[in-house]
């Protein structure tokens, strides 16, 4: 498949420029106090003994919706959820599959709902489009982009009122099939922005997405394509919406199986706004059809580090081992109550019926991948980095389990010790914190270092433990 060859080349010689200039020190941001998770190897220099990454997957939690309204029905899909202040909001397409006479029983809708905590969903009257002669339903769209659209609140400042939020979707009107925009001023009330598509080379027909990057200042797209047969994933970027640059593949690390990958649920991560974490979907189709979540993470938006087990099984709770049932909502959010979790949905008993439904999962913050170590100890070693202006202290996220600890040094990039700052002279970090400062018997205060060590490495001890993430912070004074 020469497009993905010549993808994978280019990604090669990408990651070849990076180790070249490997022994140039990393920066943790503009003042080195970036949050770096230990999804990918970004930040990896060497693991022994009995460290090694770890993927989590989060925890089951409850059913949300369940899409048994008349406009509804068994094939619902492509769920966007976020967070719109004390407000969250949900949007999907709402459709109804007959298994016997193979066949939809109505026409596809977009509907709306509603939570003040994004467990409890109201699906509104709102009155705007008539289905089976009455306008008492959530629906929101009706008509052209009705079969995936896709809804954000643009964060973008020079956004005007009245595209407070916008959406993208899939038309197919004669001689015109590409993804069109939308526009609302209320997340209610929604209306063409162009009446042209603003995105032509692809394949559409799934959940395709866009939305404001404010790390680098653009509006970015990930929406579906075939190569030679195989389910893909493109991107492209805009600085106002409606003109795109020419859409580009995905690469992934070098020696990952090509898959059929697609609705990829792809979005900045809040905690550490320079990662985009996405939740692509894995399509088995010599299994049944099965589909299955995954996790990918990228720096660049373009390049993706891929892990290859799902993060939700056909195995969790339940009817989802079947034909499509099992796909990630566009979301992840923080919901009241839950102030060390993010929350995450995913759909299940898609055709199975007689309505299908979205479950809420649970991730730990940060909480995708760890560095694990069991009764083994193990020890993680970081690239060399710079202590940046305002890196005053270290914190961690972390758990230990019984009889578990963690012990942290900094070293010279050579490996070479610092005095006060060896393992012996960590304080061992014991629990479940989000956040946490380590602490040596030289002090917790890191800032003098910048003076003598330009630049420095980690050393991390670990035995019955999982290290989510660090940062950087300045001292609070």
């Amino acid at each position: 498949m020469k497009m993905y060859r010549d993808v994978s080349f280019v990604f090669t010689l990408l990651f070849a420029a990076q180790l070249s200039t490997a022994a140039e020190p990393l920066t943790l941001g503009p003042d080195g106090t970036r949050r770096e998770l230990f999804v990918d190897g970004h930040l990896i220099a060497n693991m022994s003994g009995g460290a090694k990454q770890h993927l989590h997957r989060p925890e089951a939690k409850e059913v949300v919706l369940t899409t048994d309204a008349p406009w509804e029905g068994n094939t619902s899909a492509y769920y966007t959820i976020f967070r719109d202040g004390d407000l969250f909001r949900m949007y999907y397409r709402a459709s109804h599959w007959d298994t016997e006479a193979k066949k939809a029983t109505h026409r596809e809708v977009t509907c709306y709902a509603e939570s003040r905590d994004g467990i409890h969903w109201v699906k509104p009257k709102l009155g705007l489009f008539e289905f089976n002669g009455s306008r008492a339903n959530n629906i929101v769209l009706d008509g052209l982009g009705t079969h995936c659209f896709v809804a954000f609140r643009d964060g973008n400042p020079d956004s005007p009122p009245e595209a407070r939020y916008r959406g993208i979707a899939r038309g197919r009107p004669v001689g015109k099939k590409g993804l069109f925009i939308f526009e609302s001023p209320d997340g209610i009330h929604w209306k063409l922005t162009r009446n042209e598509p603003v995105i032509t080379e692809g394949a559409f027909d799934s959940q395709n997405l866009a939305f404001w990057d404010a790390h680098t200042g653009q509006y970015r797209e990930y929406h579906r394509t075939f190569v030679n047969g195989v389910r893909a994933i493109m991107t492209g970027t805009s600085s106002d919406f409606s003109h795109w640059t020419k859409p580009v593949l995905l690469a992934y690390q070098e020696g990952i199986p090509e898959q059929h990958l697609y609705t990829n649920a792809v979005q900045p991560y809040a905690r550490a706004p320079h990662l985009f974490i996405g939740f692509p979907t894995r399509y088995l189709p010599d299994e049944g059809q099965r589909v299955e979540p995954t996790l990918m993470i990228s720096r660049d938006g373009i390049r993706f580090y891929r892990w290859l087990e799902p993060v939700v099984p056909e195995s969790a709770p339940k009817d989802r081992d079947g034909n499509r049932s099992n796909y990630m909502a566009w979301g992840l959010v923080e919901i009241p109550g839950r102030p060390n979790h993010l929350s995450v949905y995913a759909t299940e008993a898609y055709y199975t019926g007689p309505d299908s439904r979205v479950r809420r999962f649970e991730y730990r913050k940060d909480g995708f991948v760890s560095i694990r170590a069991g009764a083994k100890a193990g020890e993680l070693i970081t690239k060399p980095f710079t202590l940046g202006r305002l890196a005053e202290r270290l914190m961690v996220n972390y758990q230990t389990r019984k009889g578990g600890a963690i012990r942290v040094a900094i070293e010279e990039p050579n490996g070479q010790a610092i005095a006060g700052y060896t393992l012996s002279d960590s304080k061992p970090l014991k629990g479940d914190l989000l956040q946490q400062q380590v602490a040596w018997t030289a002090g917790g205060d890191i800032s003098h270092l910048r003076r003598n060590h330009p630049a420095v490495r980690l050393r991390f001890e670990l035995k019955n433990a999982d290290l989510f993430s660090l940062q950087f912070q300045p001292w609070l004074r």
